[in-house]
């Protein structure tokens, strides 16, 4: 295994807060001398299964973990799922279905695998040992909290607050998702700065249940795109895992200046070392942002689509935005010269949101067709090939047959 040293220098990497920071030398000396790795636990809720880079900061540190040599288990919260975690919540999450659970689920394994070692992750269902509880442990774990200190919690304490009903089965989540710690013996916990509350439960029960306290190491959340709101679908600032390799290049290529670094310590698995050069660079004020920030965009897609895409989607970029040229890899929809009317075709494939949407795009100068800026619609003269270019991204090869 890697040196102590070495170990906490990337363990610490990002991260918000450490809790145990001094038992978690210890634990990682003990593993070293005896060859055997500390177990590492991440508690998934499988009741959003779509991944995007905010999603991934607490697995990349899990990733790390498991490169270091460590044993990685994901524990699917199949049972706890069907309660909901009222996190962030003014009022009851809505239960999910054993159905929607495990399909949920089953989205998830997919895609945490394009981020950890799918050879080298345990993936758990908390249902394997909570639903064997008889009633008599479930009162004993219960007896471990009080209503005082589960008011602590920020989501009860206002709902308790404002009167807003809480049912007595949502206080058993942070118990049952912490008890997971118990059943699997966890020597490190991560998870989100959100869920320190429950993360620091699975801590308080392993006392509780004679083992050695968890490490919690807890991840700071992602601003997204817009360098203000935590990186969501909903909002817009987002890059998802899934997207194409240029389309997460040129995304990439949009994070605030003041985020660069940011970005480098949570989505990637650059080392410290490294990040602290590049850190040291920025600060030079000959030194342009943007040149760090190919190399952050480079990096993002590297990890998702490979080295290859990467250099096509790094080369794309400089051809479109540093030279002003037209891509070679546009798609290409062939219409008939009676059926041609090019807004419907720009609505269609999503270039733009309407037809008014487009008369105003064209009133701002902002369409092109090859590479002629189109200044109204009457004047468009119907040619067999037209490129067409909304904004400075978006392109499409209309065929006229």
């Amino acid at each position: 295994m890697v040196n102590i040293d070495e170990q906490i220098k990337i363990i610490m990497k990002g991260v918000d807060e450490i809790i145990g920071l001094d038992s978690l030398k210890e634990k990682i000396e003990k593993a070293n001398e005896n060859g055997k790795p500390l177990i590492v636990k991440l508690g998934l809720d499988p009741s959003a299964p779509d991944i995007h880079l905010g999603h991934t900061v607490v697995l990349r540190k899990m990733k790390q973990l498991q490169d270091l040599g460590h044993k990685v288990i994901v524990i699917i919260g199949d049972f706890t799922g069907k309660i909901g975690d009222p996190t962030g919540k003014t009022k009851g999450r809505k239960a999910l279905t054993t159905e929607q659970v495990l399909e949920n689920a089953r989205t998830y394994e997919t895609q945490i695998f394009k981020v950890l070692d799918k050879d080298k992750t345990e993936v758990r269902f908390n249902s394997e040992w909570l639903s064997q509880l008889s009633f008599e442990e479930t009162i004993k774990l219960a007896a471990t909290m009080t209503v005082a200190r589960m008011l602590e919690r920020e989501e009860f304490k206002k709902r308790y607050e404002n009167q807003v009903p809480i049912s007595v089965h949502e206080f058993f989540y942070p118990l049952m998702q912490g008890y997971d710690s118990v059943a699997i013996h966890a020597d490190i916990e991560l998870g989100g700065t959100d869920q320190r509350f429950n993360v620091l439960m699975g801590r308080m029960l392993q006392k509780e249940y004679g083992q050695e306290p968890q490490t919690t190491i807890f991840m700071p959340l992602l601003e997204g795109l817009d360098g203000k709101e935590k990186m969501s679908k909903s909002l817009g600032n987002y890059i998802g895992i899934d997207e194409k390799a240029e389309v997460m290049y040129e995304k990439a290529m949009t994070v605030p200046d003041n985020l660069i670094i940011k970005y480098f310590n949570l989505v990637t698995d650059m080392h410290p070392d490294k990040v602290k050069e590049l850190e040291s660079t920025l600060r030079d004020e000959k030194v342009n942002p943007r040149d760090i920030k190919m190399r952050l965009a480079k990096e993002i897609v590297r990890l998702y689509h490979g080295e290859k895409e990467a250099e096509k989607a790094e080369e794309r970029f400089m051809l479109i935005f540093q030279k002003g040229k037209i891509p070679t890899d546009i798609e290409t929809v062939n219409v008939s010269e009676n059926n041609f009317d090019i807004g419907e075709i720009l609505v269609s494939e999503k270039f733009v949101a309407s037809k008014s949407d487009l008369r105003r795009l064209i009133d701002q100068g902002g369409v092109k067709i090859n590479n002629n800026i189109l200044k109204d619609l009457a004047e468009i003269k119907i040619e067999k090939e037209m490129i067409v270019q909304v904004g400075k991204k978006k392109f499409i090869h209309i065929s006229i047959a």
